[in-house]
């Protein structure tokens, strides 16, 4: 028995190479797959676009073309190392938490007295 199966150590697929991250860009036409940000629109929104692994590669997530997405950095952040039964179900969640950060995004902005208050506390 190799030593890794002894201990519970799987290997992690192996991070993109620039090539195969380019041709995910391209396959989704350098849109994030979450939140449908163009990283076309402006360079601001090209310098934070990103390849995910639908399937974690921390959760056993292979590198293949089918569970990899085009995905803005905030998005990728927001989904994290979650796992999803389908890519439909990790974009509903992002886009759900997506939905609650800017909800209080929003609140805090219109009583910025509370929050200097809170944090003079």
């Amino acid at each position: 028995m190799p030593i890794k199966n002894l201990f519970g150590l799987t290997s992690l697929a192996k991070p993109l190479t620039t090539e195969e991250g380019r041709r995910i860009l391209e396959r989704d036409h350098y849109r994030c797959q979450y939140c449908g940000l163009d990283a076309m629109g402006s360079f601001e929104n090209s310098l934070i676009m990103t390849v995910d692994f639908v399937q974690p590669r921390a959760r056993k997530g292979k590198k293949l073309p089918e569970n990899l997405v085009t995905a803005c950095r905030p998005c990728n952040v927001i989904k994290g190392y979650r796992v999803f039964g389908s890519f439909a179900d990790a974009k509903a969640y992002v886009l759900r938490k997506r939905d609650e950060l800017r909800k209080d995004w929003d609140a805090r902005q219109e009583h910025p007295q509370e929050r200097t208050a809170a944090a003079s506390r």
